[in-house]
């Protein structure tokens, strides 16, 4: 007669570990070095949706609820570092799953380590298609890739500005992700018909001042900046300092976070990047209703505007949320169980606060979510508004820029 319950309370017959009331997640973060201002950003996301669900009871799994244990390892914005916490989350935390990093170059060395001990991951921040291309069995990506971004920005500037631009310069950071957007850029101003008049990449500690210099000398219409959130700060700075606007200037990522247009005040006004969510989306789900009610929910717990890469970590934990529903085993999970697990986030096609997730099953972006498409945003004002596509902007596009010296 005890059999059924005890059955149930690890998790049925079918591989279920059980034994816990919790699900362990593990997350990957930079939470210190040259990142962490970004990892922090990502931690919110992903610490956002654990504390709506714990506030909700938990994931409900066969009639009862189970809370969600966040297990986060600070990699110090470093690959190798990254690798050695996501194995020690899988090999001695026992995590049921994990969430990725806020950067690629983290991201991808995780991957082999999430297939080796068969843990899924979602990646609510990654966004280099280097993720992607080797096709990892246990990873998934909720942005897409930037390839699929960048390029369609540089159109839309071309398409958006009231008088056309000719020429552009590319620039970014000798780094996944950064080089990856730098790339991105360099085909749009191809397949835009522009004149491309330099292209570099450089370090990430590189003293800016030349390179802006170089820049400057070249007077390109439109600057292109393929980097993170500091370095694209330092760069309109070294714009400034070298006494040279041009009439657009487009960095992804970093602009969409409340602390870019902080830190430059002023300076920020006119500075385009691409987003794939804003937090007046006409978009909701049942986790986290409309996106507005989830955008009021992040601004009470931090006090700021969440980006389109909080959202998508949130969507992360949304996603994973729904599949170990699915998938209907209680915690802790079995190997077998987080295989099973694994095959369902593969199928997953739904519809939430963010837009649609549908991961592609094949080709270059294996397991990265193709479904959301690109938004031409820009700072105006000091706050994050969409120039284009037409049927999602609420502003037009600011071109040419003020000079720095008339701000």
């Amino acid at each position: 007669m005890l059999a059924p319950s005890v059955l149930s309370a690890c998790g049925g017959g079918s591989g279920g570990g059980g034994g816990s009331d919790t699900f362990k997640i593990g997350a990957v973060l930079e939470l210190s070095g040259e990142s962490a201002t970004g990892g922090q950003v990502a931690k919110r996301g992903y610490q956002l949706w654990a504390d709506t669900v714990n506030k909700a009871g938990g994931i409900e799994v066969g009639g009862k609820k189970y809370k969600v244990e966040l297990k986060i390892q600070d990699c110090q914005s470093q690959p190798s570092v990254g690798a050695q916490a996501a194995e020690r989350l899988a090999s001695q935390e026992g995590v049921d799953a994990m969430f990725g990093s806020y950067t690629s170059g983290v991201q991808i060395a995780m991957n082999p380590i999430c297939a080796k001990y068969k843990v899924p991951c979602i990646a609510g921040s990654a966004e280099s298609p280097a993720n992607w291309k080797d096709q990892p069995q246990f990873t998934y990506g909720i942005i897409p890739a930037v390839d699929l971004t960048a390029a369609k920005a540089v159109q839309a500037i071309v398409d958006s500005a009231s008088s056309k631009p000719t020429t552009a310069a590319v620039i970014g950071v000798n780094e996944p992700f950064s080089d990856d957007t730098a790339l991105g850029f360099q085909q749009g101003v191809k397949q835009s018909g522009l004149q491309e008049v330099h292209y570099s990449l450089f370090p990430a500690n590189a003293d800016l001042a030349p390179i802006a210099s170089v820049v400057a000398d070249k007077n390109p219409d439109i600057v292109a900046v393929g980097g993170h959130d500091v370095m694209l700060v330092d760069v309109v700075k070294a714009l400034k300092a070298a006494r040279f606007t041009p009439k657009a200037i487009i960095e992804h990522y970093g602009i969409t976070d409340a602390s870019f247009a902080k830190a430059l005040g002023k300076d920020a006004d006119g500075v385009l990047g691409i987003s794939v969510w804003l937090p007046d989306a006409p978009l909701e789900d049942k986790v986290f209703g409309k996106a507005s009610e989830y955008a009021a929910a992040f601004k009470k717990a931090y006090g700021s505007e969440p980006d389109y890469t909080a959202a998508g970590c949130s969507t992360a934990g949304e996603v994973l949320q729904l599949a170990l529903q699915q998938l209907g085993e209680a915690p802790s999970l079995s190997e077998d169980a987080k295989v099973k697990l694994n095959g369902i986030l593969a199928k997953t096609d739904i519809k939430t606060f963010y837009g649609q997730v549908k991961f592609a099953q094949d080709g270059d972006h294996f397991h990265d979510n193709t479904a959301l498409s690109p938004i031409l945003v820009q700072i105006q004002d000091g706050k994050v508004v969409a120039v284009d596509p037409p049927d999602a902007s609420n502003s037009k596009m600011i071109y040419p820029l003020k000079s720095w010296a008339k701000r």
